[in-house]
């Protein structure tokens, strides 16, 4: 194992915190046979493309290239992802048979070699097709996620209703992309799953569909990693509930205070990986948690959350270290290097909200609302899923650590991120109320000056004009 990490001088906080690290563990290249890892579920995916004349052979092949883009992060196999592609205009071609090509490489090779169709544009005529023949052709039972990708520019010359209902009847997730000014908002709505704001994606054109790439992959990953859903304010968010999840409610005492929270003794907190976790971690996530850390703990090593290999190694982890006064974000690496960069500010002691957002190449941390710090990652590599996970343990040890959690989750949409706030925290609502109430004053007695100096200069012109 090697260690790649981010440390900073901060406030003496939470537990007079002064420093926060973010490590990266080195992942063994071999895998085993026996071994798991991320991005493994059993998947089938095929993409309708639109090979209409209004498209055109240049854009087509730019579409062909963002395929390619979106693709090449797959695990193909009969195992595990099987990909296939329909491309339409007047009439739906199948271009790559769900399953035929099983390895990513050759996938790749196969998008590439696709001709233009050229004509009309029936994406319902597509759609259905893709339903009835694709999908049906699957010969595997165990399938967990039946995903479907639209991608065209232009407004349909059928209907796209019937096709659209009929594959969400028959538990397709259907991703609208539209591409260009000519398609409406509307008819992408129709066709892709709810809500829209999770499966409709935008380009301006064909030259700016890669912009919408890193979108694509999040998103079908998300479907694929994150089957659950947790309820915030008026929508659901993919992600995994902690507390929920490994049952900590019911075997941690409960306290009453400001907050209702769960107070973390003895009791042992671990879950095989796969029961919580059983597609692993996805590329990009927000892990979120509202805690409070009193007496011996504060000067402990604690292991907020951690995610163990088979053979014990820490493959993710947030580590609050009151030896050091520090908070260590651990992932996945294979680069053996290693990288020192400065935080700002942490935590005061008391009820507190730590945010951490992972992305593929950067890592964000976050106090009650408050970006710390946003630093490049190197690339993060995939868990093995064959471990388990872990929360309030002593660091390189099983024994539970005193915890007070209010919260502990993992969403998988980054910008969640944005959305989730601490005004659970009646310390940090008083302090932003505060501070907006000072701010609001300030302004007041701004203007209140600037008032009374066009009073004042008013009433010298006039008396200057009076004399005059």
């Amino acid at each position: 194992m090697q260690f790649f990490y981010l440390f900073s001088t901060v406030l003496s906080k939470l537990f007079h915190i002064t420093d926060v690290y973010i490590y990266s563990t080195r992942q063994n290249n071999l895998i085993h046979k026996n071994d798991s890892i991320q991005n493994t579920a059993v998947n089938d995916l095929v993409y309708i493309m639109d090979g209409s004349w209004s498209v055109g052979s240049d854009d087509f092949e730019t579409a062909k290239r963002w395929l390619v883009n979106v693709t090449s992060g797959f695990d193909v196999s009969s195992h595990y992802s099987q990909v296939g592609v329909v491309q339409y205009s007047d009439t739906p071609r199948l271009e790559i048979p769900l399953g035929l090509h099983k390895t990513t490489q050759d996938l790749i090779k196969a998008i590439e070699d696709i001709s233009y169709l050229g004509g009309n544009t029936q994406t319902g005529r597509a759609i259905k097709f893709a339903v009835d023949h694709v999908f049906a052709s699957s010969q595997r039972s165990e399938v967990k996620n039946r995903i479907a990708v639209v991608v065209t520019d232009g407004k349909s010359q059928d209907d796209v209703m019937d096709a659209s209902v009929e594959s969400r009847a028959q538990g397709i997730k259907v991703f609208a992309v539209g591409v260009g000014t000519e398609i409406t908002t509307s008819e992408l709505v129709t066709i892709a799953n709810k809500p829209e704001g999770e499966y409709v994606l935008y380009a301006e054109d064909y030259t700016n569909i890669d912009r919408i790439r890193d979108a694509m992959e999040q998103k079908l990953c998300e479907e694929s990693v994150c089957p659950t859903r947790i309820p915030v304010a008026s929508r659901d968010e993919k992600g995994f509930e902690l507390i929920l999840g490994m049952k900590i409610h019911q075997k941690a005492k409960k306290i009453q205070e400001l907050y209702t929270a769960i107070c973390l003794t003895n009791t042992c907190f671990k879950f095989v990986l796969r029961e919580i976790f059983p597609e692993g971690l996805p590329p990009s996530y927000v892990f979120v948690s509202t805690l409070r850390l009193k007496g011996p703990s504060s000067r402990e090593k604690l292991d907020l959350w951690r995610v163990l290999s088979k053979d014990g190694q820490i493959q993710a982890a947030v580590t609050l270290n009151g030896q050091d006064k520090s908070v260590i974000f651990t992932t996945t690496n294979t680069v053996n290097e290693e990288q020192i960069v400065t935080f700002d500010a942490l935590f005061d002691g008391s009820w507190h909200q730590l945010k951490v957002l992972v992305r593929p190449r950067r890592v964000s941390c976050f106090l009650d609302d408050q970006q710390i710090q946003d630093e490049a990652l190197d690339a993060v590599v995939p868990i093995y899923i064959n471990g388990k996970t872990q929360i309030s343990k002593r660091s390189g040890s099983d024994a539970t650590l005193p915890t007070e959690i209010q919260k502990l989750r993992l969403y998988c949409d980054p910008q969640q991120s944005e959305r989730e706030t601490a005004c659970e925290i009646y310390s940090v609502v008083r302090k932003q109320n505060t501070k907006s109430l000072k701010q609001k004053g300030n302004f007041i007695y701004k203007v209140f000056h600037i008032l009374c100096f066009l009073t004042l200069a008013l009433n010298y012109t006039n008396l200057v004009n009076a004399a005059a």
